[in-house]
């Protein structure tokens, strides 16, 4: 199915579930894939990164939230033909800070939905994750 060059190019996504009031954070994705979908804060782990770092990195950087740690919620694994990807998500865990539009050229709005009220718009890579951490399951090979 793949020739020994496309392993060349995998990517592993990390991405933040931000949980307040029982309500989840969501970002409407501007000028990048998935342009006018609802997606979680994240991003790609860089070479040399650890997948925590990326987490609280990608956080700051698209929220302005600073977690004191993360923990694991969950993996997919999600493939096509054209390409393969690992999307790592994790839980930030006391975070803090005031929400802050950080990225306004990628992200046209944050904004919390209730977790049994979720926009039909979801980003299609983080649909399973969000179906993970909605059931308590931490693994989709797909």
């Amino acid at each position: 199915m793949f020739l020994q060059d496309d392993y060349k190019t995998f990517h592993v996504g990390i991405n933040i579930f931000v949980i307040k009031n029982g309500k989840l954070l969501l970002g409407k994705r501007k000028n990048v894939f998935g342009d006018g979908t609802w997606g979680l804060p994240g991003g790609h782990l860089e070479p040399g990164e650890t997948m925590v770092g990326a987490a609280k990195r990608e956080l700051l950087e698209e929220t302005g939230l600073i977690a004191k740690n993360m923990i694991f919620s969950n993996l997919t694994n999600g493939y096509s033909r054209k390409e393969h990807y690992l999307q790592v998500a994790f839980t930030a865990n006391e975070a803090h800070g005031e929400v802050r539009l950080t990225e306004p050229d990628k992200c046209e709005e944050l904004n919390w939905f209730n977790l049994t009220e979720l926009p039909d718009n979801l980003f299609p890579p983080h649909i399973k994750q969000i179906e993970n951490f909605l059931n308590n399951t931490h693994f989709i090979d797909d």
